[in-house]
């Protein structure tokens, strides 16, 4: 997702610009990059106005251009994710369309279907049915542009384009391409970016999104893709849905909890001005729990989130107006979706908090989870990606569970053997592999409600049930260094310090092994990242896929003897956590 270089021969940026612009079919980019044309002629004449194409002083129109033009977003395993805008480097039609046809060029190979571009040059045997792509968007910014493009690309194709009913979560899309038998599935969405930004995921038949070399085979056709004129975009493409499919996900959804279980835990929701709030509410009712208190300034879709600086329940202040309705309600939980609704945050009462509450870090609900499905007699594969908690692992092993370890990302958790149950800390749980082979914050939020209300029947909450797994397991707490950056160049400079120079102590533990996870370490395949192993802990480095982070994550073991000494263990546990992010913030030079 990150802008590729432009090679020694690129073309001049405008040059190029003015090559996008005579093909541009959107009038809002093709205006933008007009306006940042003229500008760029008035800087060069002297005659530049302040504050033409929202560019700011003279000078710097040029540098935009170079930006917009330095190269393209890269298709990966994430699929497309960058900021709305006109260029290669953004996120607009013309970016979209072209990966609409690599995709259908790519999906064509695979079906045998002869080259070319109509529906005629089919070859694919008695049934004679094209390959299907289910396309799904949320209410972002061209969310639904994108989707009716792809639509019009895909059938174009000779393809079949089936389109959901209306801005649905992503959950619902991975859903639709299993129980659809479909080739492939798009999902038009930018989860929990900023509202600048949107993005394009791509999955597979089996509902899971693409990995290597999937991804390479794609990005390869959407670079031979020519002229915008010679893709076919027939008007009005694609079939659109009914409501049959998003009741056949809720019924699905239902499965997730035993129907004699109690439903007695109360809960105040939001769905961050995402697409999640009707479909969560609907789960509940039908599960037979009370319906949630929605937080109203945040229960309508918004593409812009006014309430919030970014879109990220684990974003400071962004769970502040939940917090403000559990203090009126008071719920037993708090609940809250990220945009698309693929990922569940959860929030506890703390009575020692000013807010009177406190999140949950997506490791203690992932435990929280496995607990429960362990108890509830799961049989299968447990998993989590190599950042998360190493305390699931320790939960699987005593209960005769396999367990397995992925790369980040549930594109590699859904694909796990025999899996049936996935978390990655990132918020992400996947309780149902079946249904959904992909993260999917509904029906956790679902899991989390049962398990919750079980809890209360006993007398008790999710942090009793943390405790207990601290006595029988160690205390396992975790945290993370984030740094967002404006420049991607300091986090790769970040990384080569770290690769030449590596820590030999962290937090006054000898560094036990240092792995350098390009080289594939414990049977994961290659991916950019740093691993140290302590002997009361672990510390991983990596870039994120999404957004313009370097990531640390980091972990310590605390043994308790009893219930008594769990207070001590915590305040030793946040001691060694700070001196971990210290010492890790000055051995990477942030």
């Amino acid at each position: 997702m990150n802008a590729a270089p432009v090679g020694a021969g690129a073309p001049d940026p405008l040059a190029a610009a003015r090559t996008w612009l005579a093909e541009d079919p959107d009038p809002g980019t093709r205006a933008e990059l007009a306006e940042l044309i003229r500008a760029v002629g008035a800087e060069a004449t002297g005659t530049h106005r302040e504050g033409a194409a929202g560019e700011g002083v003279a000078g710097t129109a040029r540098a935009e251009l170079a930006a917009r033009f330095s190269g393209t977003l890269e298709f990966g395993t994430a699929g497309l994710r960058g900021e709305l805008g006109a260029g290669p480097t953004r996120m607009n039609r013309v970016v979209v369309i072209r990966a609409a046809a690599g995709l259908a060029a790519y999906l064509r190979d695979r079906a045998g279907m002869d080259p070319g571009d109509g529906e005629n040059t089919a070859t694919l045997g008695e049934a004679g049915d094209p390959p299907a792509v289910v396309i799904g968007w949320d209410a972002r910014h061209m969310s639904e542009r994108f989707a009716l493009d792809t639509a019009a690309v895909i059938t174009g194709a000779g393809l079949r384009a089936l389109l959901l009913p209306r801005p649905l979560p992503t959950p619902v899309l991975a859903f639709a391409v299993r129980r659809l038998g479909a080739a492939a599935g798009v999902m038009v969405t930018a989860s929990h970016n900023p509202p600048r930004d949107n993005g394009y995921k791509v999955y597979l038949g089996d509902g899971s999104q693409i990995v290597p070399p999937a991804d390479a085979d794609i990005a390869a056709r959407i670079a031979a893709v020519g002229p915008l004129a010679g893709v076919p975009r027939p008007e009005g493409a694609g079939e659109v849905l009914g409501e049959e499919i998003v009741e056949a996900y809720l019924e699905r959804a239902g499965t997730v909890t035993a129907p004699d279980s109690p439903r007695g835990v109360r809960v105040v929701y939001t769905p961050l001005h995402g697409v999640g709030g009707p479909l969560v509410v609907e789960a509940f009712r039908r599960a037979g729990f009370p319906e949630p208190v929605v937080v109203a300034e945040q229960a309508e879709p918004d593409p812009d989130f006014p309430t919030v600086a970014f879109p990220n329940p684990e974003e400071p202040g962004a769970m502040d107006l939940a917090f403000a309705t559990a203090r009126r309600e008071r719920p037993d939980l708090i609940i809250a979706s990220d945009p698309d609704a693929d990922r569940c945050a959860v929030a506890v009462p703390d009575a020692s908090r000013e807010e009177g509450w406190r999140m949950l870090r997506g490791d203690e609900v992932g435990a929280l989870l496995a607990a429960h499905l362990i108890r509830r007699g799961a049989d299968g594969t447990l998993a989590a990606s190599v950042v998360s908690s190493s305390l699931v692992e320790r939960m699987a092993r005593a209960a005769g569970l396999p367990f397995r370890y992925t790369l980040t990302g549930f594109k590699w958790l859904s694909r796990v053997e025999g899996l049936r149950y996935g978390y990655e800390e990132a918020l992400g749980y996947c309780v149902d592999p079946e249904g959904v082979r992909d993260k999917d914050g509904i029906t956790a939020a679902l899991a989390v409600a049962e398990l919750a209300s079980l809890l209360k029947e006993a007398g008790r909450g999710p942090t009793d049930l943390l405790d207990d797994l601290a006595l029988e397991h160690g205390l396992h707490a975790t945290d993370q260094l984030s740094v967002r950056v404006a420049d991607l160049a300091l986090i790769g400079t970040a990384m080569t310090r770290l690769r030449e120079t590596p820590p030999v102590a962290l937090a006054g533990s000898p560094v036990r092994r240092a792995a350098d996870l390009r080289d594939g370490v414990d049977g994961l395949p290659p991916t950019d990242g740093l691993r140290y192993d302590l002997s009361d802990g672990r510390v991983i480095v990596r870039p994120s896929g999404t957004e313009p982070k370097l990531k640390c994550y980091l972990e310590v073991v605390v043994p308790v003897a009893d219930r008594e000494g769990l207070p001590a263990a915590r305040a030793e546990a946040a001691r060694r956590l700070a001196a971990l992010r210290s010492d890790l913030a000055e051995a990477a030079g942030l």
